[in-house]
């Protein structure tokens, strides 16, 4: 009794300090395959097979119920607390690569995902991409900021050099 109330009070603790949770089925996978999965994805999560009703419990007490009726079968839990979308990428290529691991939706941003909406993540450019992107195109506003202010000033510097060059002739 102590044992599950302690992987409960674990678990909910998971669900409260993870950005996401993604549900998954690995029945039929081997332990080296789950190694691997778990090595691929370290970095932003951590890969937790868990028990259905502890999980449950688990998410009820983090005030999460919409997994409860996805907690069938073999179920295992990426616990996000980095980038959610090289998650959701790292298990759509691990289950391109082993079909038999099973996105079955998750818990992100406040809402429950289906695992439509998880490949939805995973067909997103990384946090890094896309930072990036928005910073090429603040300095590409800047430029043409600067350039709008310079114009005038640059126009009106050519025409008194010219009424000067009219002058001396």
């Amino acid at each position: 009794m102590a044992n599950k109330d302690a992987a409960v009070a674990e678990l909910t603790e998971k669900f409260q300090n993870s950005s996401a949770a993604l549900l998954t089925e690995y029945r039929g996978l081997t332990v080296a395959q789950l190694k691997q999965l778990r090595g691929s994805i370290a970095d932003h999560a951590s890969y937790a097979v868990v028990k259905n009703t502890l999980s449950k419990i688990a998410a009820n007490a983090a005030g999460i119920s919409a997994l409860d009726d996805h907690l069938t079968g073999p179920s295992a839990i990426a616990f996000v607390h980095g980038d959610t979308v090289a998650v959701a990428k790292a298990l759509r290529d691990f289950a391109k690569a082993n079909p038999l691991l099973v996105v079955k939706g998750g818990f992100f941003d406040g809402n429950y995902v289906t695992a439509e909406e998880v490949n939805k993540l995973a067909d997103l450019e990384s946090r890094e991409v896309l930072l990036a992107k928005l910073a090429g195109a603040m300095k590409a506003s800047l430029f043409g900021a600067a350039y709008l202010f310079n114009a005038p000033l640059s126009k009106t510097v050519r025409t008194v050099d010219a009424l000067r060059e009219k002058q001396a002739a």
